[in-house]
């Protein structure tokens, strides 16, 4: 083991008997080292910096008392960084001043929290965006180039980027002003009772969970206002669901995944906000099959799919789409199926 590398041993006790690792490490630590997050503790355990009686362990690992703990590396994570990937990119439009790209799912708009150190920074928007262009605006600053808007690691579809820090601030405004039109495409879960409807609702950090966002009064609640239109109803072996288009005017985190989810209409696949990880085939009737059929989606059934502005220069109208990613086209295939 390298000596430069900071180290603490700790000693587990017979009341650490069947606690996880994870939550020991963090109630030892947490009060010593202020902003230590118990995500840092299991990103730790992941990179193996987190030994047990000398082996490697889980962050899910029940003690048993008496052990011996040994944590190598610091616990601040290292510092974010942004750097130039070559990775594809499906460029909708560009010119000296903008692109537009159409994002797939389970790519990070820039860097963020992640199981590991390395995968905090790596394979995002960014990185792809500084591999494809040689310049981009600065306003956003260093870790996030260009970036004007953001859409969810999970979300897939169009998002406008910056090459100048003229058209930043020209876009900027239009998100500010809501002169920036944006539609989505969501499927959720049940039948919305109305061809038509509008979710005007403030969101707020959720005070319990950190990572969620909510509809319930808090203190940082904005004003928040999603418009949505019935595409299809489908009725399905797996249960009823709605085909929806979203327009919304103002772009706060998670915005159209809390406001469905606060109707009681998640959106597919979104497990944060009270979607089924999988959907099982309901059981009708007198015949009972004795293993249903599931269906599973790995990602969020919300596509942003249309974008519709002034260009930040010459003021034309732009107006582009991009259609349904083949994963969801399949995943309603296999729906109606």
């Amino acid at each position: 083991m390298p000596e430069d590398l900071p180290t603490i041993e700790l000693t587990t006790s017979a009341e650490a008997a069947n606690q996880r690792l994870d939550l020991f490490l963090f109630a030892r630590l947490a009060p010593e080292h202020e902003g230590l997050s118990r995500s840092r503790i299991q990103a730790l355990i992941a990179e193996g910096q987190v030994l047990v009686n000398g082996l490697a362990a889980k962050a899910s690992m029940k003690l048993r008392g008496g052990e011996t703990v040994l944590l190598t590396g610091p616990l601040a994570p290292p510092p974010l960084t942004a750097h130039a990937e070559k990775i594809p990119l499906d460029i909708i439009h560009q010119d000296n001043d903008i692109a537009v790209i159409n994002k797939p799912a389970g790519m990070m708009v820039h860097a963020g929290s992640g199981l590991t150190d390395e995968a905090r920074g790596e394979g995002t928007l960014v990185n792809a965006l500084l591999g494809q262009f040689k310049k981009l605006s600065t306003i956003g600053g260093e870790l996030r180039p260009g970036i004007v808007h953001r859409l969810d690691k999970e979300t897939s579809g169009l998002i406008v980027i910056a090459k100048n820090d003229k058209a930043h601030e020209r876009l900027a405004e239009m998100f500010s002003q809501r002169e920036m039109k944006k539609t989505y495409i969501a499927l959720v879960h049940g039948w919305l009772t109305r061809d038509n409807g509008t979710i005007d609702a403030p969101l707020g950090r959720d005070p319990r969970r950190r990572t969620r966002m909510t509809t319930q009064p808090t203190e940082n609640a904005r004003t928040a206002v999603t418009h949505y239109s019935v595409l299809r109803r489908l009725q399905t072996r797996f249960g009823k669901f709605t085909l929806i288009n979203v327009k919304i005017e103002t772009g706060r985190t998670h915005q159209i995944r809390v406001h469905m989810a606060s109707i009681n209409h998640p959106v597919v696949g979104d497990t944060l906000y009270g979607a089924a990880g999988r959907i099982v085939e309901q059981q009708t009737g007198p015949r009972r099959v004795k293993h249903p059929s599931a269906l599973t989606l790995g990602r969020n059934f919300l596509h942003a799919a249309e974008l519709e502005f002034a260009h930040p220069k010459s003021g034309k109208r732009i107006h582009l789409r991009a259609p349904l990613p083949a994963e969801l086209e399949s995943f309603l295939g296999r729906l109606e199926a």
